[in-house]
């Protein structure tokens, strides 16, 4: 059995990192954490968990906890996995990682020399849609891959207002934008489909200098962009094209299509108001759907749902990786690498030029 600890227990935790673990065999969630004592509380009383703290530090020291989740804004992250490696747990951050490239690279460096197992939540690479894309790809589907384009809404990112509780994250030291959240999920389930971007050139429009905060009257200064525009080249030496278009409102889906050599595969949501890292696809070849067989599909949860069943596909990942004694894919230098991807992303935005990715 696997004790978890989760470091902020409401809000997106409580929408999908508390479900996911309360419907998997081999995990108990025994303590959270908050910002406060009278919080932690109520959330450990809500989910029936046993131990609550005020502070991470506390919640990884506590012999009951062997993994520690990072659900916190995400210029806390690191504050919170450090208790954890300093602890000796196992961690699962959210996504991104750190609040810039130079952050994440530190925290890998820092996880790796702890000997623990450490996770990431790119739920997109293990997504059983981008796993079998990925195989009808190596496979030959389409022949020799030639061009893949990607466009995605990235709301509530982006757009001309701001929910209030994400009025934070106009603030580009905070680490959450457009480009890192959204864009930095899309392009992670981009390569487990299609493989790394080597090339690119971007643009990053920023059309508000000032966004409006919803249904409070006034505005903050506004520093992230709300558009993601890319060219660029994968390691295949197909071409790519991703355009994350940002917004207020519900996300209104997202379309990828492969074009290869003897063929076209295209991706589509099954249903509207979701992220391509959060459900299902409609999957089709030449325009014929494919069905995703059964067997890709190991976690007890509908993907109709929402994140929860890809969220606890990266749990079933972490369980096997402590079982087999082995890195969890994608774990801290997964996410690292996409965030120095990001980097070359923002540095092509600012020079104009085509700029290499290094991985």
């Amino acid at each position: 059995m696997i004790r978890v600890g989760i470091v902020g227990a409401g809000g997106w935790a409580g929408a999908s990192h508390l479900p996911a673990l309360a419907g998997l065999a081999g995990f108990e969630v025994t303590a959270v954490a908050t910002t406060n004592q009278a919080s932690a509380d109520r959330a450990a009383a809500a989910h029936g968990v046993p131990h609550a703290f005020s502070g991470a530090g506390a919640l990884a020291a506590h012999p009951d906890v062997d993994l520690v989740v990072v659900s916190v804004k995400v210029p806390e992250h690191a504050t919170v996995i450090r208790a954890a490696l300093e602890a000796g747990k196992h961690v699962l951050s959210e996504w991104p990682l750190g609040v810039d490239a130079a952050e994440a690279d530190d925290l890998a460096r820092s996880a790796a020399a702890a000997g623990v197992v450490h996770a990431v939540n790119l739920q997109g690479y293990r997504s059983p849609d981008a796993r079998y894309v990925a195989e009808l790809i190596a496979g030959g589907a389409i022949g020799r891959p030639e061009s893949v384009v990607l466009v995605a809404a990235g709301d509530p990112l982006g757009g001309a207002r701001i929910a209030p509780e994400l009025a934070w994250s106009t603030d580009p030291a905070a680490g959450t934008s457009l480009l890192t959240v959204m864009a930095g999920h899309f392009l992670a389930t981009l390569d487990r489909m299609a493989g790394r971007l080597v090339e690119v050139s971007a643009r990053l429009p920023r059309r508000y200098d000032d966004v409006e905060v919803e249904g409070t009257g006034r505005t903050v200064p506004n520093g992230v962009p709300g558009q993601v525009l890319l060219h660029g080249v994968l390691e295949s030496g197909a071409t790519a094209s991703v355009a994350v278009h940002g917004g207020s409102g519900t996300p209104d889906g997202f379309f990828v299509k492969f074009v290869g050599a003897d063929g076209v595969l295209t991706v589509a949501p099954t249903r509207p108001g979701m992220f391509m890292h959060w459900t299902d696809w409609d999957i089709r070849v030449d325009g014929v759907r494919v069905r995703v067989p059964e067997d890709y599909r190991t976690v007890p949860f509908d993907p109709a749902a929402g994140p929860v069943a890809n969220v606890a596909a990266v749990y079933e990942e972490i369980a096997r990786s402590i079982t087999e004694g082995r890195r969890p894919h994608p774990d801290f230098h997964t996410a690292a690498a996409h965030h120095r991807v990001l980097a070359t992303i923002e540095r092509a935005a600012e020079t104009g030029a085509t700029e290499k990715v290094c991985w």
